[in-house]
């Protein structure tokens, strides 16, 4: 195929995404593929950027992030809280200290609040849904997302009536065999899966999400991803390339590309225009100033961290991970000015989801 056929072949690919259209499997790939062509690349960056402008304008909306727990039952290999690891250093956060966090994130001007940890039994149903139940109380203009992991039906929808909007849980990967490569045998794809499901049943703002260039993972993997989305249609996406974590099997594996995650990123934007799409921590992490390319590449998520200071180096999912600076809650004037740069600003907002059917 001349470089002008393969050119227009795939803006045609991602002008299919763009109305609505799932294309062939083969061309998704032949597109991931060629990711790196710069007309490509480009013409994917601006039709997100323009898809996002179009549904949520130059808003940027925030979260507070609340990093509840450093325990986890889990042995996920890419993880540094992973239950293996004796190294990793372990916290929990308690439920004054959790409502210190909502209440100067609050003040400066937070409307959702995330709370997110390992798998950590300590949280239980009842634990989460009193202080869940005390945010909504004392904050009822705000939202409140979890990611605790997978859970039982009974126990999402205790959660879900307790007050919770939104959950967050990366299905990883939608290939199986990728799956149970980066997760040790007791780790269900199927109950992955299940979980995801069962909390678009149950009425929440959803959220999925993968690595890019998580070991062993290949185009045709990032395409059965993409090609999930579209039929999944998730409130929130999480995308982020792999980092890896010293005290983990996977130690020695590279990072993922930043430049591969911007081009999902921008693909995933034209696919589902309304859904909330998260510039991530890894993305900032991997490359600095990665989050503000993320934004302009269709992005409108930004997650800074309320976690009290002491914690947040313990919260180590990967080596060198961003805690401070305009990652921080402290910081919130920092992100204002590098995002007011390049033409965005932060909403005092919950930002919830466009209507997604």
């Amino acid at each position: 195929m001349k470089d002008i056929e393969l050119i227009n072949k795939l803006k045609s690919v991602i002008s299919q995404f763009d109305r609505g259209e799932t294309p062939q499997k083969q061309d998704i790939v032949l597109l991931l593929e060629n990711y790196k062509n710069p007309e490509i690349f480009e013409f994917a960056k601006e039709l997100g950027r323009k898809k996002a402008l179009e549904n949520y304008g130059n808003n940027v909306f925030i979260r507070g992030l609340i990093e509840v727990s450093s325990f986890c039952t889990r042995n996920c290999f890419y993880c540094g809280l992973r239950c293996g690891n004796k190294e990793a250093q372990r916290y929990r956060l308690s439920f004054e200290e959790i409502m210190s966090c909502c209440e100067s994130g609050y003040k400066a001007g937070f409307r959702t609040f995330v709370m997110q940890g390992g798998e950590d039994p300590f949280f239980d149903d009842d634990f989460v849904c009193r202080t869940v139940a005390a945010i909504k109380q004392k904050y009822p203009d705000c939202a409140v997302t979890l990611s605790l992991g997978e859970r039982s039906y009974i126990s999402y929808k205790r959660l879900k009536e307790a007050g919770a909007d939104r959950y967050l849980l990366r299905h990883e990967t939608a290939t199986k065999e990728h799956y149970e490569k980066l997760h040790p045998k007791n780790s269900l794809f199927e109950n992955r899966m299940e979980c995801l499901y069962n909390l678009k049943e149950l009425g929440y703002q959803t959220g999925a999400g993968f690595m890019v260039g998580s070991p062993w993972q290949t185009m045709e993997n990032i395409a059965n991803d993409i090609i999930f989305l579209k039929e999944f249609k998730p409130h929130m996406v999480g995308i982020g390339p792999f980092l890896p974590h010293s005290q983990t099997p996977f130690k020695d594996f590279p990072k993922g590309s930043a430049e591969l995650t911007l081009f999902v990123l921008s693909i995933v934007r034209i696919m589902l225009p309304k859904v909330l799409l998260p510039a991530t921590t890894a993305l900032g992490t991997r490359e600095e100033g990665g989050r503000e390319r993320g934004i302009l590449h269709g992005a409108n998520v930004i997650m800074p961290n309320l976690s009290p200071v002491e914690v947040r180096k313990k919260y180590m999912l990967y080596d060198n991970k961003l805690s401070s600076g305009a990652e921080a809650s402290e910081g919130l004037e920092i992100l204002r000015k590098s995002l007011d740069k390049i033409g965005y600003k932060i909403p005092v907002s919950r930002g919830d989801c466009l209507e997604i059917n």
